[in-house]
């Protein structure tokens, strides 16, 4: 094998390396700050290593080995309780469930998100406050363990029973993975972003504040008001019209008749 071909394979693998840890992080707890760091210190490590095996540079190949072996170490410390979890986890069948229906599933993940567009417009019409985060790809589980743990199938009769005035649920947030509601009450931490407006709320503070470390679809509905807002991706959307949320859940412009009948069931 050509020195070439030997540093290229190199390459791959530790590219491969950096791939797997960046995944891991976007599912756990460190997906915010801990995982752009890692994206600059990775990018830093690469660039040495390609350096280090272009041009023979013994002494600092050996320091380079020395500290990756450190920071192999450290990560599996700093990152034990999630690697626990993960490894307890690892045969969850919701988690099988979503690695192989991911390509079955469009038609089914549109029914559920008019589950959530019908429940949102209910709870908004009877000024019923909500807060609904939506699990993308990174993982929400940290928040469902201070949460009340459901596990039910997603409807919009369920979601509103759960934020219904009274109920001991309905203050925290609700958590959705896949098609499951899977925990209620769930605490999510505020934002400290100074610049959002004092008339908002803590439902819309602690939107924004998960919408900061992870990539959570959330969903507010105000009971002052009755409007409905989206947050995502750390940005606030407030007052959302039917045909904007639509967009928001993917799903088509132009409900279906059965859809609108059945929000206007409640």
């Amino acid at each position: 094998m050509s020195l070439l071909l030997k540093n290229a394979l190199e390459i791959l693998i530790l590219t491969g390396l950096f791939y797997v840890v960046l995944k891991f992080l976007l599912e756990t707890r460190g997906t915010g700050v801990i995982r752009g760091l890692t994206i600059v210190v990775g990018g830093g490590f690469l660039v040495f290593f390609v350096l280090i095996k272009t041009i023979p540079l013994p002494h600092l190949d050996h320091m380079f080995s020395e500290v990756v072996r450190i920071a192999v170490v450290a990560l599996i410390v700093i990152f034990a309780p999630e690697i626990r979890r993960a490894i307890t986890h690892i045969g969850d069948h919701r988690v099988i469930g979503r690695l192989f229906g991911r390509f079955l599933r469009s038609q089914r993940d549109q029914e559920l998100m008019e589950q959530i567009l019908v429940a949102t417009q209910n709870m908004a019409r009877n000024r019923i406050g909500a807060i609904i985060a939506i699990e993308q790809m990174a993982s929400l589980a940290p928040y469902t363990l201070k949460g009340t743990p459901l596990d039910s199938d997603l409807n919009h009769l369920l979601l509103e029973s759960i934020f219904f005035p009274g109920n001991p649920l309905h203050d925290g947030a609700v958590v959705v993975q896949g098609e499951r509601i899977v925990a209620a009450g769930c605490v999510l931490p505020l934002s400290d972003n100074e610049t959002i407006s004092k008339r908002l709320g803590t439902r819309h503070r602690a939107a924004l504040g998960l919408s900061e470390v992870t990539d959570a679809l959330i969903l507010i509905v105000s009971e002052e008001t009755g409007a409905i807002s989206v947050v995502y991706e750390g940005r606030l959307y407030l007052d959302l019209k039917e045909t904007e949320l639509r967009g928001y859940l993917g799903l088509p412009k132009r409900p279906r008749t059965e859809n609108s009948e059945l929000a206007h069931a409640s």
